[in-house]
């Protein structure tokens, strides 16, 4: 879907922050699937976490991922995700082999413009939702770097700059006024 627009890249890369402003700005914004799911795991004392079972974790991402997908139908204008369902189809692909990314990211398509948060290590940082080291978050945006030019998408890295100048570099692409 045009409106949709995708934020993934490397982890700890300002991705959430990054989205809060263009929340500010007016726009519909989906939360991070992974960082939901984690949080209502450690709550629920459930197992489908990235450090103790990545596949069950992938899965739920992907399914959390369709039905934000649907939620955002009925939200009005341009409607901005932090990752999303390509991101987890690349993780549960490249964790089990299984052929997840191709089919799901043919039939469930986003805006053209994808960007992607560089790693940036001055800036990362792990917490208890985020257990991974820097070297993780890199082979990660390193799949996703390579995975959204193979589904077709316009892959913009942005630059390590200030919240509010990303935003306007994100404008710039998608020729807002």
């Amino acid at each position: 879907m045009d409106r949709f627009v995708i934020l993934s890249g490397c982890s700890g890369g300002g991705k959430s922050k990054l989205l809060g402003a263009l929340k500010r700005r007016g726009h519909q914004v989906i939360e991070e699937p992974g960082r939901r799911i984690v949080i209502e795991e450690l709550e629920s004392g459930g197992s489908a976490l990235p450090w103790v079972d990545g596949p069950a974790f992938a899965r739920r991402a992907i399914a959390v991922s369709l039905a934000d997908r649907e939620k955002a139908i009925a939200l009005p204008g341009i409607v901005f995700f932090d990752r999303g369902l390509i991101d987890a189809a690349s993780a549960l692909e490249h964790m089990k082999g299984e052929p997840a990314l191709a089919p799901l990211g043919q039939l469930h398509r986003y805006n053209r413009h994808v960007f992607l948060t560089p790693p940036w290590p001055e800036i990362y940082v792990s917490d208890g939702e985020r257990r991974h080291d820097f070297t993780a978050a890199v082979a990660e945006y390193d799949r996703l770097s390579t995975a959204y030019p193979a589904l077709g998408y316009e892959v913009h890295v942005l630059p390590k700059i200030g919240i509010e100048e990303r935003a306007d570099f994100i404008y710039s692409i998608l020729d807002f006024e």
